[in-house]
């Protein structure tokens, strides 16, 4: 029996808030900068059994932070630059929590790092496509997690008072790594010298303004007089150089509408929103998504989009399927396979994904492309099996069939005389890029481009069963007799392979070719976290995480592995 759960009664993480309810951020608009300012409540935890103490931050403090962020984009696209700040005497930020890290579980602590690292990595998204840019005023004291929100601006300006700094401590006080990319922005982004990195990140006490310049480690620095002087020159110069319109008015974010169904014994058995649902199979281990097409007729001009605001329907479909991946990362985390499924008129899907095209250098669809893109590379990092369904009722086309090219695998039912059909269009050829800078669809042919290059030729072309299996874009095609068989066994042997080994097979397989710096912290930087948690040093009884702020020194184990 399933029963509606009412606002608040399920104790699950919510990522839905609003600038009225924010207890560590507060957001100015003044023309076309944007503050964000940093003022952590330490009683304002998000779970119990730890003060967020010098400005620390844990996962209540980032989803207001991933908010704040998308107000500015979607309420306030004049804005061409964000100030990022802090309100606490000489102290910007200490980074993350290190006592609710050192009292959380290892699925809870890579979960947090690899939220942090989506919303750091959509702040250079937005820089790199939106012309929104971001300047960290760095006026206290910057450690750890601090110093990563740094990094990921476009600019790092520090308060010269002879006392602040910035570092990366994790090293030589926690036994741990930068869990926020940190690292690899060091070197591929800022282009910090090796050797200098070496020294900078097991320096645990930090390097202050002349240094931090002299190594890169911050662009400018000024006196604590003259500081907001240059802030507000680093401000203007970056709104100066800014494609973003002066002119442009937002659209209102409303709360997005979700219901929770659960079952006899009070768990989630389903999510409902209005163009996604989310069914559970919890003896299965996994969870079917469901996404519908538009039901009504979509506008195709930028004035009537803007007077629909977020009730256009490829942006509410993208806040509701980011809101779905994060609510089943953070509270179902046994629920290790993700099938996706689609529903409704293929014309109509298609036709959001020639306005979308068209439009894309309106602010509004500019945005609304950003979102979807980062709500896809979220689905891409997600350490689930992904499996795409292409039934007989299914609508495989544009962005649709987007999502089953995020999929480790895609089953496609072959009818004879009909059946479903795969149809691409723009969105499917760089529109929508994949945190390897590639289409999906271009790195599922690094080995035969032309093949590639042939399908965005004939980009409007429906594939059936038998010509998508023939064109390589789909991975088994069983016929009507075969189907719900080979389905079923398909799922019943994902479900029965172990979690840890199918997480790294994924993350292995999903992005091929060359290396980007977001496919870097989310294999290279995510796998060696995930194996630092777990080791001794860090996080057994005498690890250094463990011990932390407690004056005992850490035991270790001196093995090199």
């Amino acid at each position: 029996m399933l029963t509606i759960a009412a606002p608040g009664s399920t104790g699950l993480i919510d990522f839905r808030t609003s600038p009225d309810r924010y207890r560590h951020w507060n957001l100015a608009v003044d023309g076309r900068v944007a503050t964000l300012t940093l003022d952590v409540d330490e009683d304002g935890g998000i779970r119990p059994g730890y003060a967020l103490k010098l400005n620390s931050y844990d996962l209540g403090v980032d989803i207001e932070f991933r908010d704040a962020l998308d107000r500015v984009r979607f309420e306030h696209p004049e804005v061409a630059c964000v100030v990022v700040t802090s309100a606490k005497d000489r102290m910007f930020c200490a980074g993350a929590n290190i006592y609710m890290l050192g009292t959380s579980s290892h699925q809870w602590k890579v979960n947090f790092c690899k939220f942090t690292n989506e919303t750091r990595n959509g702040m250079e998204d937005s820089s790199r496509n939106d012309g929104l840019s971001f300047i960290a005023a760095v006026n206290g004291a910057c450690a750890g997690g601090g110093y990563e929100i740094a990094l990921a601006c476009d600019e790092i300006l520090i308060v010269d008072d002879r006392s602040t700094t910035v570092s990366l401590p994790e090293v030589p006080l926690l036994g741990v790594l930068p869990g926020t990319g940190g690292l690899t922005r060091l070197v591929d982004k800022r282009k910090v010298r090796r050797d200098l990195a070496d020294l900078f990140c097991t320096n645990a006490d930090g390097v202050r303004a002349e240094r931090a310049k002299a190594w890169g480690l911050v662009d400018a620095s000024a006196a604590p007089s003259e500081f907001a002087t240059l802030i507000a020159e680093r401000a203007a110069a970056r709104v100066a150089s800014s494609p973003r319109r002066a002119d442009a008015r937002g659209i209102a974010l409303r709360p997005l509408e979700r219901t929770i169904e659960t079952d006899g014994e009070g768990r989630s058995a389903a999510y409902r929103y209005r163009h996604l649902d989310v069914q559970f199979d919890r003896d299965a281990r996994r969870a079917t998504l469901i996404a519908h097409a538009p039901r009504e007729t979509q506008p195709d001009a930028a004035d009537a989009i803007v007077a629909l605001g977020d009730a256009w329907w490829p942006l509410a479909f993208a806040r509701e399927l980011d809101d779905a991946l994060l609510m089943l990362r953070t509270n179902e985390p046994e629920l290790g396979l993700l099938v996706l499924e689609t529903r409704g008129d293929t014309g109509a899907v298609l036709a959001a994904g020639r306005t979308l095209s068209a439009l894309r250098e309106h602010w509004l669809v500019r945005e609304t492309i950003g979102l979807l893109r980062r709500t896809f590379a979220r689905l891409d990092v997600t350490s689930r099996s992904i499996y795409a369904v292409i039934g007989e009722d299914a609508c495989a086309a544009g962005l649709f069939f987007e999502l089953a090219a995020a999929a480790d695998r895609i089953y496609m039912l072959a009818l004879e005389g009909g059946g479903p059909a795969i149809v691409l269009d723009d969105t499917n050829f760089g529109l929508l890029p994949a945190v390897n800078g590639r289409t999906r669809l271009a790195t599922r042919f690094l080995g035969d481009p032309a093949a590639y290059a042939a399908l965005e030729a004939e980009r409007g072309r429906a594939y059936d069963a038998q010509a998508a299996s023939g064109a390589g874009v789909v991975t088994v095609t069983p016929d009507e007799l075969d189907w719900d068989d080979e389905l079923r066994l398909a799922l019943e042997e994902r479900a029965t392979l172990s979690p840890d080994a199918l997480t790294a097979m994924e993350a292995s397989l999903r992005f091929g070719g060359a290396e980007t710096l977001e496919t870097k912290i989310f294999g290279r930087l995510s796998a060696w976290q995930n194996w630092v948690f777990y080791r001794p040093n860090a996080t057994g009884e005498r690890g250094a995480l463990k011990l932390f702020g407690s004056g005992s020194k850490p035991s270790f184990d001196w093995e090199r592995v």
